[in-house]
C-alpha cells in the first residue's frame, strides 16, 4: 500500500457530522430542469416549509426567473450569471450543486469551494481530471469545505434534504419511505446501487436516515471512510450500512477505523466485484476506479478484512438484506429503535403530460409580475397597500419608483421624475408627435388611436434620445474619454450623439428646460459627475456649431445616470439594466401622453374639421 493510497483512503475524518438540515439549500449551476423540479417535489412530500432549491446558475446569461413547482404552487426561482452573484443574492445556500460537464466542473467547482457560504460542493460529472480532482480535494481541506463527487448522483437525508436526481422518482422515493427519517446511515460508490438499497433498508429497517454516493472515479472528493465516521457522531444514526466497490483502498479505512475503535456502532458492509476473480485478466467495471490492481484491491480481500475488523459481512450480495434484518433487529432488541410514526405525506399533482392522461392538470402561469399584487382584499405596489399610497399622498414620482424600480425612492429623486414629466410633456403643436396626434384628432380618430399616433413617431429623432444618451455618456465617461475622444470618436462613426443638438435653440437662445434641470441637480445631487462631463462635451461641440448644445434628452440622460449611480439604492448590476432595458425613455412617453392627449382633445372640444396638408408647401419633385 503506497504513502498516496494510505493518505488518501485511511484517515480520521474532518468532515462535520452534519451536511444537511430540514432548513439547507442548493444553489444549482448548469441546472437540469428535471433535477430542480425532482428536489422541488421531495421537499413537497417531505414537508418541508421552504423550497431547498435558493437559486439556479446559468453561465452567461442574462439572469431572470425560472418557474418550477412547489406542491401545488407555481414557484419563481431567480436565475444568476455567475457563481458569486448568487452566493451574494442566496447567502443561506449551502451546498452548490455542479451539473457542468467534465471540461468545466473544476473552475466552477474552484470558484463555490471559495465561497465562504458555500459548505458542501457535490460534482455530478464523472470524468474530471485525476489532477483537477486532486486540487478540489486540496482545497476543500484546506478550507474545511465538504465534496461530494465526482462522478456522483449525489445524497440525501430522508425527510429533509435531496440532491439533484439521487433516489430517482417520486414513485421510488415513496416506495423507499425516503419522506421521513430512518435511523440507518448508508454510503456507497454506486448511484444506481444506492437506489436499490435504499428500496432493501426500507424493507429490512426502519429506513435510512441519509445515503451519500461518494461518486465512482478514482479520487473521490469525500470517500466512504469520511461518511462513516460521520454517521458514527451523529446520535439519529443507529447502525451504519457500507457498499463498496473493488479496486482502491477506501475500505481499507474503515476496516482502521474498526481496530481504533473510532466508530463503534455495527457496520453491515459488502464490497462488489466478487465476480472479478473468474476472469484471467483485469478487468474494468463500470467507475473509473472499479478496477483490481492487486490481490488486496480485490473485492474478497476488503469483505475478508472488514469481516475480520468486526463488520457484519455477507457471503454474497444476495444475502446483504438478511445481515442487515438481522443487525437491525438486534438494536430493536435492545430497545436502541424504536418505532417510526409513519407520517401522511402531501399529495403531489401530477405533472401535465401524466395529468392529461389521468384527466388531471395543473396549468402553469403565463405571466410573472414583481411589480403589483391585484389578489386579495387591496391593491398593491411593490408590496406597498394602495391604501398607504393614498394616505402618505405619494406624488406620481413616488408612484413611478415603485412600480418601475421596485422601491420607494427619496423624496428628491421622487421630484426630480415628476420634473422631468412636467418638462417634457408638451413642446407645442408642431413638433413631429404633436402633428401626428392632431391629424388623427381631425381625422375623427378616437382618443386612444390618437394618442398612439402621436407615439409611435417617438424614436431616436424625436424624444426616444434620453436612453441612448445615457448609454453613450456612461460608456464615455467610464472608458475615461476626453470630451474631444468622445466626439471625434462618434464623428469617426458616422453617427449622432444623442442629446447633444437642436433644431431651434442655440447657445444663444438656451432651452430654459436644461437650465432647469441643471439648477435642481447642483441643487440636491450628491454627485453630477456625468453632466459635468456632458456639459465639457457640450463646449467642445459648440465650437462646431451653435446649436450643438446639450439637450432635454440629454440632460435627463446623464442626470438620470448621477441620480441612479450617487444615490446608493442600485447596484451597478441595476443601473446597467434600467439603462439597457430602457427604463429612461419611459419618462418621456409618460410625460408626452399628457400633453398629446391635451392635443387631441383640444383639436375634437374645437370641433376640427379633416387636415389636409397645403400645397404650396409641398416642393414637387417630378
Amino acid at each position: 500500500m503506497t504513502n498516496s493510497n494510505l493518505n488518501h483512503g485511511i484517515h480520521s475524518s474532518n468532515l462535520p457530522a452534519r451536511l444537511f438540515t430540514k432548513q439547507s439549500q442548493a444553489l444549482i449551476y448548469n441546472y437540469k430542469e428535471a433535477a430542480v423540479q425532482r428536489m422541488l417535489d421531495f421537499d413537497n412530500v417531505s414537508q418541508r416549509d421552504t423550497p431547498s432549491v435558493g437559486g439556479l446558475i446559468h453561465p452567461g446569461s442574462d439572469g431572470g426567473m425560472y418557474k418550477a413547482f412547489f406542491g401545488f404552487k407555481e414557484l419563481v426561482i431567480p436565475v444568476y450569471n455567475s457563481v458569486s452573484e448568487a452566493c451574494q443574492q442566496c447567502p443561506n445556500a449551502d451546498v452548490f450543486l455542479n451539473f457542468a460537464s467534465h471540461r468545466s466542473a473544476y473552475q466552477s467547482s474552484l470558484l463555490a469551494l471559495r465561497e465562504p457560504s458555500i459548505q458542501t460542493v457535490v460534482i455530478i460529472a464523472e470524468g474530471v481530471p485525476e489532477n483537477e480532482a486532486r486540487s478540489l480535494i486540496s482545497v476543500a481541506k484546506k478550507l474545511g469545505k465538504v465534496i461530494i463527487g465526482p462522478a456522483t448522483v449525489g445524497g440525501i437525508q430522508a425527510g429533509s434534504f435531496k440532491i439533484g436526481n439521487t433516489a430517482g422518482t417520486i414513485d421510488n422515493i415513496m416506495a423507499c419511505k425516503l419522506y421521513r427519517s430512518g435511523s440507518v446511515g448508508f454510503v456507497s460508490k454506486s448511484g444506481g446501487l444506492s437506489n436499490e438499497m435504499y428500496n432493501v433498508l426500507s424493507r429490512c429497517t426502519d429506513g435510512i436516515y441519509e445515503g451519500i454516493a461518494i461518486g465512482g472515479d478514482a479520487f473521490p472528493g469525500s470517500t466512504l471512510t469520511d461518511h462513516a465516521l460521520r454517521y458514527e457522531k451523529l446520535p439519529e444514526v443507529q447502525m451504519i450500512v457500507i457498499l463498496g466497490e473493488l479496486g482502491g483502498w477506501d475500505e481499507y479505512g474503515i476496516v482502521e477505523a474498526l481496530k481504533r475503535g473510532e466508530i463503534t456502532k455495527p457496520i453491515c458492509a459488502w464490497v462488489s466485484g466478487t465476480v472479478a476473480k473468474i476472469f484471467p485478466t483485469e478487468v474494468q467495471f463500470g467507475h473509473a476506479g472499479a478496477k483490481s490492481g492487486g490481490e488486496s484491491e480485490s473485492a474478497d480481500a476488503k469483505n475478508k478484512a472488514l469481516r475480520e475488523a468486526g463488520a457484519v459481512v455477507p457471503t454474497s450480495f444476495e444475502d446483504f438484506s438478511n445481515v442487515i434484518a438481522a443487525t437491525y433487529a438486534k438494536l430493536q432488541s435492545k430497545g436502541l429503535v424504536k418505532p417510526v410514526e409513519e407520517p401522511t405525506p402531501p399529495e403531489l399533482p401530477l405533472d401535465f403530460k401524466t395529468a392529461v392522461k389521468a384527466g388531471k392538470v395543473r396549468k402553469p402561469t403565463s405571466i410573472i409580475s414583481t411589480i403589483c399584487d391585484d389578489r386579495g382584499d387591496e391593491l398593491s405596489y411593490a408590496g406597498v397597500p394602495i391604501s398607504e399610497v393614498c394616505k402618505e399622498q405619494y406624488n406620481m414620482g413616488d408612484v413611478i419608483g415603485l412600480l418601475w424600480f421596485k422601491r420607494k425612492l427619496p423624496p428628491y429623486a421622487s421630484k426630480f421624475f415628476e420634473m422631468c414629466l412636467k418638462l417634457v410633456a408638451d413642446h407645442g403643436p408642431c413638433v413631429s408627435g404633436a402633428h401626428n396626434t392632431i391629424v388623427a384628432a381631425r381625422a375623427g380618430k378616437d382618443l386612444v388611436s390618437s394618442l398612439v399616433s402621436g407615439l409611435l413617431t417617438i424614436g431616436p429623432r424625436f424624444g426616444g434620445a434620453i436612453d441612448d444618451s445615457a448609454r453613450v455618456f456612461q460608456d464615455a465617461v467610464d472608458n475615461n474619454l476626453q470630451p474631444s475622444q468622445f466626439v471625434e470618436g462618434m464623428k469617426s462613426k458616422g453617427k449622432r450623439i444623442p442629446g447633444i443638438g437642436h433644431l431651434i435653440k442655440s447657445a444663444d437662445e438656451i432651452d430654459k428646460r436644461v437650465v432647469l434641470l441643471k439648477d435642481y441637480a447642483f441643487t440636491h445631487f450628491s454627485s453630477t459627475k456625468y453632466l459635468e462631463y456632458a456639459l465639457e462635451v457640450e463646449k467642445y461641440t459648440l465650437q462646431k456649431a451653435n446649436n450643438l448644445i446639450l439637450n432635454v434628452d440629454g440632460c435627463i440622460g446623464v442626470l438620470f445616470l448621477d441620480l441612479l449611480h450617487s444615490s446608493g439604492l442600485f447596484t451597478q448590476q441595476e443601473i446597467k439594466d434600467i439603462i439597457d432595458v430602457g427604463y429612461l425613455n419611459g419618462f418621456f412617453i409618460v410625460g408626452r401622453s399628457v400633453g398629446l392627449i391635451g392635443h387631441a382633445l383640444d383639436q375634437r372640444r374645437n370641433k376640427q374639421g379633416l387636415y389636409r396638408h397645403q400645397a404650396d408647401d409641398v416642393h414637387y419633385a417630378l
